[in-house]
């Protein structure tokens, strides 16, 4: 097995004892021997604590045993960051995933562990940097995304021969627990809604159709006249409107199942039969230059809606009707809600909303089933009867 040692390389006492307790050190590790039988050593400069010099040779040691090279190049996790999400994370995810870790590497991760070298990160400094979060009180739910984006920078570098082992593994994530969803109730969406129609809001059709689909709001505004039958009464979700950096921007599905067919009610096919008719109206009044893309949620000038811009009409509206502040996004939380005091099946619930499977309903919207339990226990109580 490699053997080897660390030395100190600052001041030391007269007892031959490090002066202060941070500084540089020199790792040591044996390498086996050359040709003529000398020892082979490869010495590597670690700053930080005796304790995470200490950590440090365990890992090299480790390393060396399992016939792995030892990293000894300058390449620090802020470079390495930086070559991970150009290389890595922009060509193969989407954009706005790209735009979220590059953020959360350059907020937070660069500023507190970018300095180090890659390959002398320790268990102990990812332990401060989520200390550090918490102090600055972010919440557990924030501080475990940003630990995926560290964990998963350093999965790439193993799979780059950069590093032996993972040290973020080693440092369990803050307990988050999850918020349960408490969606607006019917009267006053209907409210919502009714001040919405009754005052002639542009945005009345496509406030309308979330709550009455459950899709989610950039779905809605990508949606097409093309991908709408309103003789059948189905809309399909092929594809999302959202927002980056460089504006307005259409994607894919996240998943398999978020590409699906919604059914309409006949209210709802009667809202937009409606919508369709004003927007044929707005594009004569505008002549050439309404540019048609065929969006069925557009501005007076045929463009694709700004995201912000439904968000701010609902507020406005809940306002107005004295609803308790509340997000767009609660319209689909809504939806799901009574479907399930309905009684309709989560399995059908989950298809409509596009979910990537039926866990993830269960774990939003399991608390709001209606009377569940019950039913289990008289029907376990049937089934040993009839035993």
């Amino acid at each position: 097995m490699a053997r080897g040692s660390i030395k100190w390389r600052g001041e030391v006492d007269s007892r031959g004892r490090p002066i202060i307790s941070k500084g540089s050190w020199s790792i040591i590790v044996d390498i086996g021997k050359d040709a003529s039988g000398k020892r082979k050593q490869t010495w590597i400069t670690f700053r930080g604590t005796k304790r995470q010099a200490e950590e440090r040779l365990t890992e090299l040691l480790r390393q060396t045993d399992q016939g792995l090279p030892i990293v000894k190049g300058k390449l620090t996790l802020g470079e390495w960051a930086t070559r991970w999400l150009e290389e890595d994370i922009k060509p193969n995810r989407r954009i706005r995933t790209y735009e979220h870790y590059e953020s959360i590497v350059r907020i937070h991760i660069r500023p507190a562990l970018g300095h180090h070298h890659l390959a002398a990160l320790t268990p102990a400094h990812v332990k401060t940097f989520m200390a550090q979060l918490t102090a600055k009180e972010m919440a557990p739910a924030g501080i475990a995304v940003v630990r995926v984006v560290l964990h998963g920078a350093l999965k790439a570098a193993i799979r780059q021969d950069l590093l032996i082992r993972n040290v973020v593994a080693a440092v369990p994530p803050p307990r988050a627990e999850q918020a349960e969803i408490t969606p607006p109730d019917i009267q006053a969406v209907r409210r919502i809604l009714s001040l919405a129609e009754s005052t002639g809001r542009p945005a009345f059709p496509i406030l309308h159709f979330l709550a009455y689909t459950g899709a989610r709001a950039g779905e809605a505004l990508g949606l097409t006249w093309a991908a709408v039958d309103l003789d059948k009464g189905s809309v399909a979700i092929v594809q999302s409107l959202g927002r980056a950096r460089i504006g307005k921007i259409i994607q894919s599905p996240k998943t398999r199942n978020g590409r699906r067919i919604i059914d309409l009610d006949s209210r709802t096919v009667a809202v937009l039969r409606a919508h369709q008719g004003r927007q044929l109206l707005e594009k004569m009044q505008a002549e050439g230059a309404y540019d048609d893309k065929g969006y069925v949620f557009a501005n007076a000038l045929g463009q694709p809606l700004d995201p912000k811009w439904p968000t701010r009409n609902f507020q406005a509206l809940a306002k107005q009707c004295g609803v308790p502040p509340v997000k767009l996004h609660s319209l689909r939380h809504f939806h799901a809600s009574v479907l399930l005091a309905a009684d309709q099946s989560i399995f059908e619930v989950s298809r409509r909303l596009g979910h990537a499977s039926i866990s993830t309903t269960a774990d939003i919207y399991g608390h709001l089933l209606p009377g569940q339990s019950k039913k289990q226990a008289d029907a376990f109580a049937a089934m040993m009867e009839r035993a």
